[in-house]
């Protein structure tokens, strides 16, 4: 872990270090890396720990999105693991597989505001603004709309238009959303799976040296797709135990299997 810590020895737990001070929370992309994010931000409610300010990137945008807009943690894996295809599949001519409407009418659904600057606590969500081919992070709009933009990977979901725009998946530039956070002191979730984002050579794990970093990197998440979403619940009771443990750990040691 590349942070606030010399090493694992001298180091406090991450439990301890968190609860030091406010922190901000990041959470990365990762196609369908929801479910994990689920299960690492209900590990975290469940110690106490809520973090002062959010941001993420597509997956990330949409756990960090649901915690900011006042959802607990159970809420948040209610929603998730009850998830079916035909909630969000629907299929049109465009850009992209599939139209959108029905994930935004989901988003709409369940999300406890309407607005970015709205939700209880800070959020600030990434996007790739598809005409400047550049990262923009939002922090105040409609949050539905921003969340959508976010995990609209492209081939699969058309662009979302934003102020006349088009924008598609926060991770294509920015996969750690660490483009929507800042401070001394943020907590960051990297979800450990190939991206197609990444360069040919680089290393598939890409956490920032960043003072006041604290990364977690759990391994050994089955891989989900639209078509095996039955096993989002592994994915998110790996997230869950792997966090509670990382929790009681030095910070320093944050890759977990």
């Amino acid at each position: 872990m590349t942070n606030a810590a010399s090493s694992p020895e001298s180091a406090p737990s991450l439990r301890e270090w968190l609860a030091q001070a406010p922190f901000a929370l990041s959470l990365s992309s990762g196609f369908f890396g929801f479910f994990a994010h689920a299960g690492f931000v209900a590990a975290l409610e469940e110690a106490g720990l809520t973090p002062a300010r959010l941001g993420g990137s597509s997956a990330g945008a949409l756990v960090a999105g649901c915690w900011a807009s006042g959802l607990t943690a159970a809420e948040i894996a209610d929603t998730f693991l009850g998830l079916r295809r035909e909630d969000f599949w629907d299929p049109a001519p465009g850009l992209g597989l599939l139209r959108g409407r029905l994930f935004r009418r989901r988003l709409e659904a369940t999300l406890g505001a309407r607005r970015i600057e709205d939700c209880p606590r800070p959020l600030a969500v990434s996007v790739w603004d598809v005409l400047g081919r550049r990262t923009r992070v939002l922090r105040r709009g409609d949050l539905a709309a921003a969340i959508h933009a976010s995990c609209a990977f492209p081939g699969l979901f058309q662009p979302v238009w934003i102020d006349r725009r088009p924008h598609l998946d926060g991770g294509i530039a920015d996969r750690p959303g660490l483009q929507s956070v800042d401070g001394e002191r943020v907590l960051y979730h990297h979800l450990a799976s190939r991206s197609p984002w990444r360069r040919p050579g680089s290393p598939a794990l890409a956490v920032p040296a960043r003072k006041g970093l604290a990364p977690v990197v759990v391994h050994g998440l089955p891989r989900i797709h639209p078509y095996c979403l039955d096993r989002g619940a592994e994915a998110f009771a790996i997230a869950r135990d792997a966090t509670r443990r990382a929790l009681d750990r030095p910070v320093g040691v944050s890759s977990l299997r």
